[in-house]
């Protein structure tokens, strides 16, 4: 699907990223994935759809663009994202906090 003009891959069900598993109303990012540098809205639509394992964004990878917000397109590192307080810097959208429990998933390094 197409979402402000950037690919996500998935099951994904809505144009703000929610995805057949994680559907709530704060439930709008997208994750791009190092191993094929993809949009997904969450690992397990990684797991059903990909080819290939998920990798992690390793440690250093702070500058990277990997999170989309599915409310208004804003790409944000992963420093932005993991200091934004579950917030979009650039909408002001409200993130689903709970995401913090799955960080270990997608990057080596975690929320404070």
């Amino acid at each position: 699907m197409n979402i402000h003009g950037i690919e996500v891959k998935g099951k994904v069900i809505d144009a703000f990223t929610r995805c057949e598993h994680y559907d709530t109303e704060k439930d709008i990012i997208a994750i791009k994935f190092p191993c094929c540098r993809t949009f997904y809205p969450c690992y397990e639509c990684h797991e059903a759809c990909a080819d290939h394992r998920a990798e992690r964004w390793p440690s250093g990878s702070d500058s990277e663009k990997a999170v989309l917000c599915g409310s208004c397109g804003h790409r944000l590192t992963i420093a932005e994202y993991q200091g934004c307080g579950y917030v979009c810097p650039h909408c002001l959208a409200a993130f689903n906090p709970r995401c913090g429990r799955h960080a270990h998933l997608y990057f080596e390094v975690h929320n404070p």
